[in-house]
């Protein structure tokens, strides 16, 4: 009789893990985030500090909680242990949720970037669409080949996405270094205000969701409980240092109204410098960055809901792994929700609901690293974590700075909405039904 038991594929190793973590974070939308902080000059310097040193305090946290807990599934492991499976299952499902409607969000994206070299998409009726489907469906099928073929992809997607933000602040560090009195927008301490720090800071917090990339697929990680903190902490590292540097360069080096308006503030800012324009260069690395980043949360996305089945509380059906090793079922199912997302916003009538998911998703994120913060402290004070004791102040400030971000999210800097914020939590509490239903079923 043959064997069906599924083949053992190559785990991710250091590089690969840290790739994960830091291709997830660096996609298409860090290419044009200067243009939405520049109206808010050094507020987003200040914004942009505070949110690496919460991306470092979370990094930390996802470390401590993996060390002691390298199971696949990571958040929901954290605070299923901490508050029990309930309380697991709504985190996860809201962040199971937030998955594939942020997915749809970065194929979009990166099919913008296309567009630059091929603007026919635009204006042929269905081909938009279709480039996108065959997008998504080839990178799921990638991921559904092995996680070892998925992981080579990330690796290679995130060196090449790197090169450019690296120029950047390479001609930044020589500009500064060069004069003494360089900057187009000098700080001046009476423009400084709360209100628009925590809006900034609100922006500035998309650059590190996917954070906690590695915690999820534990199950195909080398030595999870050494890689996984040491790949988080390494790629929160080297990309708060590289945001800090390319930002810095940008909102500083460029006047405030130019960059503004910019559609390409990459491209505008080398050929500030070197004379050409380079939107073209910069659209290539945007569509590979793109890439990238839709890559590592596809694999999430199906990593989650396996996870979840293997615990129980989601069906028994998405437990199953194929004959590579890979949650094929979950990336199916995720992959079809995430076609009939797609296919909402192709209605211009759905053009503001997917507006009004796509925050949600992010907002859910928040609540993800809310529920993680709390848990690494609840852990730590059962004394079931084990981790120095430093962890429950480092847990409570990072906790404190994932409210701040969700108080955020509903926040433009002069008026504040709770719609995010109170949608966010209906998202949650709409999982417990689930969780009742598969529960009472498996009972």
């Amino acid at each position: 009789m043959a064997d069906t038991k599924p083949q053992k594929t190559k785990s991710l190793g250091l590089w690969m893990c840290t790739a994960l973590v830091v291709g997830n974070m660096v996609g298409t939308g860090v290419f044009l985030l200067p243009s939405s902080l520049a109206p808010m000059g050094w507020n987003a310097i200040i914004a942009l500090v505070l949110t690496i040193l919460g991306g470092l305090g979370l990094a930390y946290v996802f470390g401590s909680l993996a060390k002691r807990f390298p199971k696949a599934g990571g958040p929901y492991v954290y605070t299923a242990e901490a508050f029990g499976p309930a309380a697991g299952f709504m985190v996860a499902w809201s962040y199971w949720i937030s998955l594939w409607v942020g997915n749809v969000g970065i194929a979009t994206g990166t099919l913008s970037y296309v567009t630059y070299f091929i603007p026919e998409i635009n204006s042929v009726t269905g081909l938009s669409a279709g480039i996108t489907f065959a997008m998504i469906w080839t990178l799921i099928l990638i991921n559904i080949r092995g996680t070892f073929l998925a992981g080579s992809f990330q690796l290679i997607t995130t060196i090449l996405k790197f090169l450019p933000l690296i120029f950047v602040a390479a001609i930044g560090i020589y500009v500064f270094s060069s004069s003494s009195s360089v900057t187009s927008n000098p700080l001046v301490i009476s423009d400084l205000k709360l209100p628009v720090i925590t809006a900034a800071a609100t922006l500035t917090v998309w650059g590190i969701l996917g954070i906690e990339a590695a915690t999820v697929p534990a199950g195909n990680i080398e030595n999870p409980e050494k890689t996984i903190p040491r790949a988080t902490m390494l790629g929160m590292s080297i990309t708060g240092v590289i945001y800090l540097l390319v930002f810095a360069s940008i909102l500083l080096l460029m006047p405030a109204d130019q960059l503004a308006s910019s559609n390409a503030p990459f491209a505008e800012f080398i050929g500030q410098y070197l004379g050409n324009r380079m939107d073209s260069v910069i659209a290539i690395f945007a569509v590979i960055s793109g890439f990238g980043a839709l890559n590592g949360w596809i694999m999430l996305m199906g990593e989650m809901p396996n996870a979840m089945a293997k615990s129980g509380v989601f069906p028994k059906y998405l437990a199953k792994r194929s004959k590579y090793d890979t949650p094929a079922r979950g990336l199916i199912v995720s992959g079809i929700l995430l076609s009939c997302i797609l296919l909402m916003n192709y209605q211009e009538s759905m053009l503001d609901l997917f507006k009004f998911i796509i925050l949600l998703s992010t907002t859910s994120s928040l609540y993800m690293f809310l529920s993680s913060a709390l848990a690494a402290f609840k852990l730590q004070n059962d004394k079931r974590l084990g981790a120095p004791k430093i962890i429950s102040f480092i847990a409570i400030l990072t906790a404190i700075y994932a409210v701040w971000t969700v108080i955020g999210a509903g926040y433009d800097g002069t008026l504040w909405s709770g719609k995010p914020i109170f949608w966010g939590l209906v998202l949650l509490v709409a999982g417990l039904p689930v969780y009742l239903f598969t529960r009472r079923r498996r009972n």
